[in-house]
């Protein structure tokens, strides 16, 4: 059985091999390792096993055979070219920025008695392949069997070592099983081939297809090199290769020089048992324009060759060894009972750090330095997803990639005035120089949410290091630049009475373009805006004279701040009520939803097979938009509001993009779908090791790898930055017995230790911490480990620690928050009749009303009226919201029950059980006549039909009496304070739906229905 290249077997092969009865190897979690080659898999691999530095990446090829997935970058060397329109607007993007190959000197080609090597002929007997998460190598060995039945074995390690810039280490062996004669061994500098061609994917991008042009090629007994230039960008690269050989087997037998490649050779003689040996070291030096000779680059290599030779191979593996044992300390990372996904969280842990640029002068590329996909393009998902992981893993690596927006601010700048902005700064959506390389502009250009991303990076950069200084050094100037913008593109609608607009946008769902009120772009834009106007309070406050400089440097005047924080508590984030959502944009739910039950799975992703115009008119997502609104700025939302936009954004987006199932998993965490969690995390932690999105060859997907650590972190253990606190909420994947993981926050290394026993906190070194567990305070000193329960999943018993006195006989059931949630109805219905009464109303007094009936709702409004009604006017204006009310409720249909509330009826009819539905609401017949439910409840109470509203417990002991089931024999389940207190006073046991803080006086507390059991409430739990 072949294995894939994660040293286990595919997902869908563990399955078969479960049923066969055949045993799965089982995957070491600290070496990603391959036992059989697919030539047709090569492009794959050579991304998976990729060596980088963030600086130099080398794709993993075989030394001694030139293949197609062969490539060698440098971020900092990329070729411009221009983008061709038939109609050229103002403001288009008049060139693209395309990273190139480098000369590869990775090759080192075999002849034995003269005859080359050729793995076309001949037989591999045995074959591995490794990459060394804690070494930070990739070894290979092969024994092969020539055409003509000799037998040798290659053994080839290579680094690219992260305290060398650009440097390629290879120690390369070949040993004789059964040959005798001579042996060459030839190592080349090769000019780089044609880099990836674009065809009709527009992932690729049009600048693909340009190489660099080979000025001079060299050889002596000592260095071979050659000298490289793109033909635009004027950026001059120098490539040189030393080797030190083992032993006195072989010898330099010439120097060799052709067009494009530059050769050594070396001559030995093999014997059975015996062998050769050499290292090899590849450096590079580059510069734009003229800021240095060629001859001066020729010496940087050189010098780079001779200390990398007086250290020696060994020497340079151990450095790399014991950066990465550091590295490894502080994001400590294991799961207990998963040794697979262990392994690929550290794998795509790896690739991430060693893809990210150092220094502040280039960021993270979204396929990092592993290909050429994307053309080597930045986007904002390195700020929104890799930098976070980066901030709190290794916070050094994310302050270069904010030094990097810094350096480019005036790009920024730039590209503002292109898009007709007077001042201010808008980074580019896809980019190397600083530039917008996008030709595109609905789906590129329109992206101002980059802004936004950028903002929220240095927030939370700022937070997990405490590095205040960074926005004394340009972090504020950038935050301050930047939100400018979102005053140009927004105003003061007064057609949404005052409420903050912003215009022709696209959000992150690039299946939907230039729309008004993007909500992400706007919620994100908010956030942007309250931490620019409290950054610019701090900076006056700390560093007068610096904000003054700045201020009159930049033109900012207080007058603008105080727009600033208009704009962020006025911004329009509408909620529609008939979805109980949140509305993409304004015209996102006017359209049809996308068919999906007619696209055949050939046709996506659906970029590549339909037209946008014909994508842009359904409802249809390529990524997460609102829900990536809810994880990177869901503060102040609730968790039901959060799951109401979950399951309906859900059904209609197809995750096109490697961006969106980290994004879900995490939301699905939070809302209490253990299920969903999980398998949307195996689809961002497997994205490259399973090639599920079929373009791995193009190179590894950087935000879906930070993605996977953000879905553990995240997602399962909750973290949450809130008011520059670390919060937490830890659950527990219900396929694993635990995990861990370490994190460093300001200046501290913490550890969390999950396991069905509870969460335990650790601070490993650093001050005092005082963090959030599931909305408690813990103060953690060093070593005294402070242990806490799970949070609750909401997918796993309700009772857990509690056990319930016995079976139930019935359920009974408020309407509003457990059945259905008409509460907006009725909020909007108060709020029209408030303002028509002039009497002030918001969401505070309308948490009030919650679980009470219509008069005194009522009697609460007019607490804040400045006359008094008579018992006339009142009958009047309760009538009057009545029919507010009821016109809603005309728009209400099945589509409204709650996730789970059908399911638990059905059940509990099954079951035996009794159903009664005790409800604030007079209307509460006719909404039941609406959902299609009315036929599965025994008895309904409303309000019409008692004297007394909750918490008084008239209404449940009426609805047990009409049932003639015993108080003690029910159990009322409610979502509001109220009702909870009416089920105690009645004296039967509560579960509670919603929040176990508001419901402290509940038995046991769900997010909602969907994790009801009724198996756990026919008979009596078992203690836990």
């Amino acid at each position: 059985m072949p294995l894939t290249a994660d040293g286990g077997i595919g997902v869908g092969a563990v399955e078969a091999a479960a049923s066969a009865g055949t045993e799965v190897p089982a995957a070491d979690p600290w070496r990603v390792v391959q036992n059989h080659f697919d030539p047709a898999r090569a492009a794959h691999d050579a991304a998976i096993y990729c060596l980088a530095n963030g600086t130099l990446g080398v794709r993993s090829s075989f030394e001694e055979q030139i293949a197609p997935g062969d490539g060698s970058y440098l971020a900092e060397v990329w070729e411009r070219s221009s983008i061709q329109y038939h109609e050229r607007h103002s403001g288009f993007a008049q060139t693209t920025d395309t990273r190139v190959p480098v000369a590869d000197g990775t090759h080192i080609a075999i002849r034995l008695g003269g005859q080359a090597v050729n793995f076309d002929e001949g037989e591999a007997l045995d074959f591995e392949r490794a990459l060394d998460l804690c070494a930070g190598s990739v070894s290979r060995r092969l024994r092969w069997r020539t055409s003509a039945g000799a037998t040798i074995e290659i053994a080839a390690e290579r680094i690219v070592p992260f305290a060398h810039a650009a440097l390629l280490c290879i120690r390369f062996r070949v040993a004789s099983i059964d040959y005798a004669g001579s042996i060459q061994l030839e190592s080349s500098i090769r000019g780089a081939r044609r880099a990836t061609a674009q065809g009709d994917d527009p992932r690729i991008g049009a600048g693909a297809g340009d190489r660099m042009t080979t000025r001079a090629v060299g050889a002596d007994t000592q260095v071979a090199s050659m000298l490289q230039s793109t033909r635009v960008s004027g950026i001059t690269v120098a490539c040189a290769q030393r080797h030190r050989i083992h032993g006195d087997v072989l010898a330099l037998a010439s120097s060799e020089t052709d067009a494009d490649s530059a050769r050594q050779v070396f001559d030995g003689t093999l014997a059975p048992g015996g062998s050769v040996a050499l290292d090899k070291f590849v450096a590079y030096a580059w510069t734009q324009g003229a800021a240095k000779t060629e001859q001066a680059l020729l010496d940087e290599v050189a010098l780079e060759l001779s200390t990398a030779d007086a250290l020696g191979f060994g020497a340079i593996a151990q450095s790399q060894r014991d950066g990465l044992e550091a590295y490894w300390r502080d994001a400590d990372l294991a799961i207990d009972g998963d040794a697979q996904i262990e392994q690929t969280l550290r794998f795509n842990l790896f690739h991430v750090l060693q893809s990210t640029g150092r220094g502040g002068r280039t960021s993270t590329a979204a396929k990092g330095l592993t290909g050429e996909g994307y053309e080597g393009h930045y986007f904002w998902d390195t700020e929104a997803f890799v930098l976070p992981v980066l901030a709190l893993t290794a916070p050094a690596l994310a302050r270069g990639m904010l030094e990097y927006r810094l350096r480019t601010l005036g790009h920024a700048r730039t590209h503002a005035r292109e898009l007709n902005h007077s001042r201010g700064a808008l980074y580019a959506w896809r980019t190397i120089s600083g530039d917008e390389c996008s030709a595109y502009y609905p789906g590129g250009s329109a992206q101002y949410h980059i802004n936004a991303a950028i903002a929220y990076a240095i927030r939370l950069y700022v937070d997990a290091s405490g590095d205040q200084a960074f926005l004394v050094e340009g972090g504020a100037e950038v935050l301050f630049e930047t939100a400018r913008i979102w005053l140009d593109i927004g105003h003061f609608n007064a057609r949404r009475n005052g409420a903050f607009c912003i215009h022709e946008v696209t959000g992150p769902d690039e299946y939907t373009a230039l729309v008004d009120n993007n909500y992400y772009t706007n919620r994100m834009a908010q956030a942007h805006l309250r931490h620019a106007v409290k950054v610019a309070g701090w900076f006056a406050a700390e560093h007068a004279a610096g904000y003054a400089g700045l201020c009159a440097r930049i033109g900012l005047a207080d007058e603008e701040i105080e727009d600033w924080s208009l704009a962020a508590e006025t911004m329009y984030l509408p909620s529609d009520e008939r979805y109980g959502v949140f509305p993409q944009d304004d015209t996102f739910l006017d359209k049809p939803v996308w068919n999906f039950k007619a696209t055949p799975a050939d046709r996506y992703p659906l970029l590549l097979h339909y037209h946008p115009m014909t994508i842009y008119r359904h409802q249809v997502c390529k990524q997460a938009d609102v829900v990536l609104a809810l994880v990177l700025a869901g503060e102040g939302i609730d968790r039901e509001r959060k799951r109401r936009n979950f399951d309906y954004y859900e059904r209609v987006t197809v995750h096109d993009s490697t961006l969106s199932a980290s994004t879900f998993c995490v939301l699905a965490s939070e809302v209490g779908y253990a299920d969903k969690a999980y398998r949307y995390f195996l689809d961002t932690a497997r994205v490259d090791l399973d090639d599920l999105h079929g373009n791995t060859h193009h190179g590894v997907h950087m935000a879906a790898m930070a993605g996977s650590w953000l879905g553990l972190v995240w997602g399962f253990a909750g973290l949450r930055i809130v008011a520059g606190r670390l919060t937490f909420a830890p659950t527990l994947p219900a396929v694993w017995q635990g995990y861990r993981f370490g994190m460093v926050w300001q200046g501290r290394r913490l550890q969390l230790k999950v396991d069905a026993a509870g969460v335990r906190y650790t601070l490993l070194a650093g001050e005092a911490l005082e963090i959030e567990h599931d909305g408690s305070r813990v103060r953690l000193v060093v070593d005294a480990p402070c242990v806490r329960p799970l949070a609750y999943s909401g997918e796993a018993e309700p009772s857990r620690g509690v056990v319930f006195p016995q079976p139930f006989k019935a359920l009974i059931f408020d309407l509003d928050g457990v059945v259905t949630d008409t509460a907006r109805l009725h909020y909007i219905a108060w709020k029209r009749l408030a303002d028509e009464i002039g009497v002030p109303f918001d969401e505070q007094v309308n948490e009030r009303l919650k679980g009470v009936d219509r008069d005194a709702s009522l009697e609460i409004i007019l607490e804040r009226a400045t006359r008094v009604f008579t018992v006339a006017e009142k009958r009047e204006l309760a009538e009057r919201k009545n029919g507010y009310y009821r016109a809603g409720l005309s728009d209400v249909g099945p589509q409204q029950l709650l996730p789970g509330a059908l399911d638990v009826l059905r059940a509990a009819r099954a079951a035996g059980l009794r159903t009664g539905l005790a409800s604030a609401s007079k209307n509460a017949a006719l909404i039941l006549e609406r959902l299609g439910i009315a036929g599965l409840f025994d008895y309904v109470a409303d309000a019409n039909r008692i004297a007394r509203a909750k918490p008084d417990p008239e209404i449940f002991l009426k609805v047990a009496h009409e049932l003639g089931v015993a108080a003690g024999d029910c159990l009322g389940i409610e979502d509001a304070a109220a009702g909870v207190a009416a089920i105690k006073a009645a004296g039967m046991a509560a579960l509670g739906i919603g929040d176990a803080v508001a419901l402290v006086q509940a038995d046991a507390v769900l997010p909602g229905l969907a994790g009801f059991r009724i198996e756990d409430f026919v008979s009596p739990p078992v203690a836990v």
